[in-house]
């Protein structure tokens, strides 16, 4: 096998790309653990093109639609054994996900002969104990249902339920701001190493501290893009890539006068997230964090499905932000 310098690895760009919990999930008739498996694998044989290239990669993944089926699963067998709270479920995810992309990725790198460490990390992010988000939960997890079906849920289980940008009813719970990587110097350390870590899975595990500095979970589902975001600013990453399930950003969604776009400027960008382009809980979290990376150094942010991934970053068929 071959495999890449190290040292060469260390001194390269790195690349951030964000897994969309949704785009794991193609539709209603794909959505358990094989097919997940299956969309893992897709879009690392995507990834593995850049590590090849010469380029750093951290991998971060969304969990909406997953940490929303445990839950479900979680309370559905109330009567037979205990409940797992929210905080746990993140974990449980970030766990199974970072698995199936972790495992998937190994496979790719050895079909291509190459030795590649990859590893796969559970991590907490520090949030307020008084954030708002807590009263008004808006973050969207789980399955989309009819809105008689989220009425039902929201009558007999008491969840906050809210159209998920015209596609459907879901889930809400609360999503905090993200403050604090806890296991950053791990992280960079397996970066600085030559492997390719997944963390931040989810937005990691919301915690707090208590006042005399412990940890304690918070039920929360973070925002995985506002914590891929923190990690990549943090990490002085050139690219932030966000995977999702469309393929470009586009002004009036879902309308007859979508118009895709191919590439804006931070202030185009903050243009039209001011005249309210961009939903609440979908497009919006993107927008924001691809601005404040920008804002804060990056170079560049790309917005995409997965499989348009490949190792010439700037001819990604998607949109690209740029200060």
């Amino acid at each position: 096998m071959n495999s890449f310098s190290t040292d060469m690895q260390t001194d390269s760009p790195l690349i951030v790309i964000a897994i969309g919990g949704n785009s794991l999930i193609k539709d209603r008739e794909h959505m358990d653990v094989l097919d997940q498996y299956r969309a893992a694998g897709e879009t690392s044989h995507h990834i593995v093109p850049i590590v090849k290239k010469g380029y750093r990669v951290l991998v971060t993944h969304g969990n909406g639609p997953q940490v929303g089926f445990v839950l479900l699963r979680s309370e559905l067998a109330r009567d037979v054994i205990h409940q797992v709270p929210l905080a746990n479920c993140v974990a449980d995810t970030q766990g199974s996900i970072g698995l199936q992309i972790a495992q998937t990725l190994q496979n790719e790198f050895l079909r291509q002969g190459m030795q590649q460490e990859v590893v796969a990390l559970v991590t907490q992010v520090v949030v307020e104990e008084q954030d708002p988000s807590f009263g008004e939960p808006s973050k969207p997890i789980g399955p989309f249902m009819s809105e008689e079906e989220a009425r039902q849920h929201e009558f007999n289980d008491g969840w906050v339920i809210g159209e998920d940008a015209g596609r459907g009813w879901r889930r809400l719970v609360a999503s905090p701001t993200p403050l604090e990587v806890i296991e950053i110097a791990a992280i960079r350390g397996l970066l600085q190493s030559g492997a390719l870590v997944i963390a931040a899975g989810g937005g990691g595990v919301p915690v707090v501290y208590k006042p005399d500095g412990t940890l304690r979970p918070r039920p929360a589902v973070i925002d995985k893009d506002a914590a891929s975001c923190l990690l990549a600013c943090e990490l002085d990453a050139e690219v932030f890539i966000i995977s999702t399930d469309v393929d470009k950003v586009a002004l009036n969604y879902g309308t007859p006068e979508q118009v895709n776009i191919d590439r804006m400027n931070v202030a185009e960008c903050r243009r039209y997230l001011d005249e309210g382009h961009f939903a609440p809980g979908s497009m919006r979290p993107k927008i924001e964090s691809a601005l404040k990376f920008l804002e804060s150094g990056g170079k560049e942010v790309i917005i995409t499905q997965p499989h348009k991934l490949h190792a010439e970053l700037h001819a990604i068929d998607g949109t690209h932000i740029v200060p």
